[in-house]
């Protein structure tokens, strides 16, 4: 089979979990009306029957890259039943909504606009009363579309916390933890806003292992995390040159001196439902029925990859030397097939994201094999990193190509510059934006 025909199919297969977790399909998959009772379902079977008629106003709210097309599906089900909403998305990822307030706002670095917008949302919140019913409307990227930072913490110096837990390599768990404790809209504290409505909290999970108190800060879900985590990801990381208000105001949560983030079994969550509405692992399943459809014997390695992104890529080369060697884990042809978030230890001034990097430091390991392996590496938003790629799809001859323009693929490494690489190369993985958000997907094709 030739190389192009393989580099097409794995494009087709990324392309099959954009469309299994399309955000706009999932509410509409967990939210029906009948009459005037509105039928929320979950995974697992369950479901809760809400009587509309017992509540005076409707309010919706929400953050994150996916929370757009959510918004529309709720509107088209309940239509002028809204009383008043706001969401805040990423920029370019709006929709023109007629009952909901859309603010684009900076990601992943927080912005003025994403400011105002929360501060539009928590007034909101804090009008419902106990016979409201809000629906929250939660995707990946809410951390930072819903910044309100908390006493004597700029705007300003939040983002500068952000970009240095950015660079350092710290994981999307940690990064919240500090988030959580610098803010008033994130580790449940929307839910003690939006007390005592009732609220249905839909999310669209984009971190390993679907921990609700991690999607956007868990804005409406117990926060597991404390002051003293905070300080904990500062002291791993060495991050000494941070504002001292932020500082201060840890240690001064770690004293008692300021009210914690609110815990399992504060009596704000008691009218809270969290659902998860689509996750990694639905979009991976997409992608290995896609792959049997192709002819390719499938494989879900997992949906929790985590860890340095350059060895993690270097792991899925050796899967498909692997397979080529000895026909391990499948004999070909195999579609290798695992998602997650790893994460990059910025130590170049170069563009790119964690994805693109993937494809550079797999690319390097491919040299020398046959024409028959494909690896992509892409994110499921359709931005990777400050780029305008989904990451990148790199095969045996990616570094001859580069080669034969003068480029050494291991200074791009080390400068942290892939995206410049791949797009020398011609090997961009561009969607646009997706409007949808469950992490990364990295497959490997061996023919």
């Amino acid at each position: 089979m030739e190389l192009s025909k393989i580099r097409n199919e794995a494009e087709d297969i990324f392309l099959s979990c954009l469309k299994a977790v399309d955000p706009y399909e999932a509410v509409k998959g967990t939210l029906e009306i009948r009459a005037n009772m509105l039928i929320v379902k979950n995974h697992e079977g369950g479901r809760q029957d809400i009587d509309l008629g017992a509540y005076e106003h409707i309010y919706i709210a929400g953050g994150g890259k996916a929370t757009a097309p959510m918004a529309k599906a709720v509107e088209e089900l309940l239509e002028n039943r809204i009383s008043g909403g706001i969401i805040n998305v990423k920029y370019g990822f709006g929709l023109p909504l007629q009952h909901i307030e859309v603010c684009e706002a900076g990601h992943p670095l927080p912005d003025q606009r994403g400011l105002d917008g929360t501060k539009r949302l928590v007034k909101m919140l804090h009008q419902a009363g106990e016979k409201d019913l809000v629906l929250s409307l939660i995707s990946g990227g809410g951390s930072s579309l819903l910044p309100l930072p908390t006493e004597n913490i700029t705007l300003e110096e939040k983002q500068q916390v952000t970009e240095a837990l950015l660079e350092c390599g710290a994981s999307i768990d940690e990064i919240n933890a500090v988030r959580k404790h610098i803010s008033l809209s994130k580790g449940g504290q929307l839910a003690r806003a939006a007390y005592p409505a009732t609220t249905i909290n839909l999310m669209l999970s984009d971190v390993v292992g679907d921990r609700m108190d991690v999607i956007a800060s868990g804005p409406f879900v117990p926060d597991s995390s404390t002051f003293v985590t905070a300080r904990e990801v500062f002291e791993k990381y060495h991050l000494e040159d941070l504002p001292p208000s932020v500082l201060t105001y840890i240690e001064r949560g770690i004293k008692g001196e300021v009210p914690e983030t609110p815990k399992q079994g504060d009596p704000v969550f008691e009218k809270v439902s969290n659902i998860i509405v689509g996750s990694n692992i639905i979009a991976l399943k997409a992608a290995r029925n896609r792959a049997a459809e192709l002819g390719y014997n499938a494989i879900v390695l997992s949906s929790m990859i985590e860890g340095e992104t350059r060895d993690v890529a270097r792991v899925h080369a050796a899967i498909g030397k692997e397979i080529l060697k000895t026909g391990n884990p499948a004999p070909a042809p195999v579609c290798v097939i695992s998602g997650g978030e790893t994460t990059v230890t910025i130590r170049g001034r170069g563009k790119g994201g964690r994805n693109q990097e993937f494809c550079l430091a797999a690319a390097m390991d491919l040299v020398g094999l046959p024409p028959r392996v494909v690896v992509l590496s892409g994110g499921t938003d359709g931005n990777d990193g400050p780029t305008d790629a989904a990451g990148g799809i790199v095969d045996p001859d990616t570094i001859r190509r580069a080669e034969q323009k003068g480029l050494d693929a291991l200074e791009f490494l080390q400068n942290n510059d892939a995206y410049h690489f791949l797009q020398a190369t011609g090997d961009l993985l561009i969607t646009g934006p997706t409007k949808t958000n469950v992490m990364d997907v990295h497959i490997v094709l061996v023919q």
